[in-house]
């Protein structure tokens, strides 16, 4: 750690404090009245601990399940749960369903635009909500496992070992989405109407996990986190982990950068924190409750986590023809400040935004983790590898 700052902590200081019941936990938005009314340097003195929060559908999840063996055994290599597939090349019982598999039956956008009712994150969330699922498994047989088919009800409970495994969550920042198009189109991003009559984004903003250490000087592999209303860890940088992108004088990236690969048990988990997604004409997802506490090791780290949505800024993009054609170029850029105004004004235009993420959800989530840290019952993990910055 580096001399010249003024206040100087670390992790082992503030979980002596959380253990003790000494710790100065706040969220990220208060934080910024903090920090603007007394500056970086005193803010470091008080706060201890900033707690961030988003929830949002995240594609790139699923889980790992090991369903237990059957008598006679069986190596299986092919999967259902619900009807939905699961990925089974890993070992005998051992599969791993994603949150955008669809059901074998579904009619997809041969009906468009698809309704996709049901998926791999739906399969998940039923699962943590202590629903029955069916598993129905098929192998080719061996000596050691000749069985060819298994098919049992099954709860989260009866399953020896599930893991949540999200290779891409938590992305710092994302795309404003317009369609630019004479029709109506079907996206991850939502509906977006002819003629730019709506604009969709999807982030927390300033209490977004990412946007509050924008360099990863505190969050890398062996963070403890919020996940699915459980505990969790960032285990690795997350697929598409880009942080080589332009950012702002106080280091906030102007388009999607960063992204956290985290994984967590899934069996203390609860149903209101991961929340399967229809997307229509696009397909399925899982909604997932992601915190990350932000130690105050100096005023440098309380300088990034007083961002206010003033200072964050995104990019407009066409999902009509751009995007689609891979030549998606930005069409202006604006602040969270005006999206979550309500309406932005692109070509002299006032479009109305639609958020994708629950700003509701993001705040309860760094209350509650504000709560488990002023409690004790939360200590923060320092990380044993910082992602890559750049």
């Amino acid at each position: 750690m580096s001399t010249d700052f003024k206040i100087s902590k670390t992790y082992q200081q503030i979980n002596e404090k959380i253990k003790n019941g000494q710790v100065v936990v706040v969220t990220a938005e208060e934080m910024i009245d903090i920090v603007r009314e007394n500056g970086p340097v005193e803010a470091a003195r008080r706060v201890d601990v900033v707690t961030t929060g988003t929830f949002a559908p995240m594609c790139s999840s699923g889980a790992f399940i090991n369903f237990g063996h059957s008598k006679p055994g069986i190596k299986a290599s092919r999967v259902w749960l619900n009807d939905v597939p699961a990925y089974a090349g890993i070992a005998a019982v051992d599969c791993y369903i994603g949150a955008t598999e669809l059901c074998e039956d579904d009619p997809l956008n041969r009906v468009y635009p698809g309704e996709f009712r049901y998926g791999g994150g739906h399969v998940i969330h039923d699962l943590v909500a202590g629903k029955t699922v069916h598993l129905k498994a098929t192998g080719y047989g061996t000596d050691c496992y000749p069985r060819r088919k298994f098919e049992k009800h099954l709860t989260l409970k009866d399953i020896p070992m599930a893991t949540l495994c999200n290779p891409r969550n938590g992305y710092q920042n994302y795309n404003c989405a317009v369609n630019l198009t004479n029709k109506t189109v079907y996206t991850y991003m939502g509906t977006l109407k002819p003629r730019a009559a709506n604009a969709n984004y999807c982030s927390a903003g300033q209490l977004s996990p990412l946007f509050n250490d924008p360099y990863y000087k505190t969050i890398g592999v062996g963070t403890r986190i919020f996940l699915g209303g459980g505990q969790g860890f960032v285990v690795w940088p997350g697929t598409q982990h880009n942080p080589g992108v332009a950012r702002t004088e106080g280091g906030a990236p102007l388009k999607p950068a960063g992204t956290l690969w985290v994984m967590g048990d899934l069996k203390q988990m609860d149903p209101r924190w991961l929340v399967g997604v229809s997307i229509q004409g696009y397909g399925a997802s899982l909604a997932v409750g992601l915190g990350v506490p932000i130690p105050i090791l100096n005023e440098e780290m309380a300088a990034y986590t007083g961002v206010s949505d003033e200072q964050l800024f995104t990019q407009v993009i066409d999902y009509g023809h751009d995007y689609p054609t891979g030549e998606a170029k930005s069409l202006g850029q604006v602040s969270y400040a005006e999206l979550k105004s309500g309406s932005i004004r692109l070509n002299g235009q006032s479009i109305p935004t639609v958020p994708l993420s629950s700003m509701v959800r993001a705040r309860e989530i760094a209350r509650t983790l504000k709560q488990w840290i002023s409690e004790g019952k939360f200590t923060l993990g320092e990380p044993q590898m910082k992602l890559p910055a750049g």
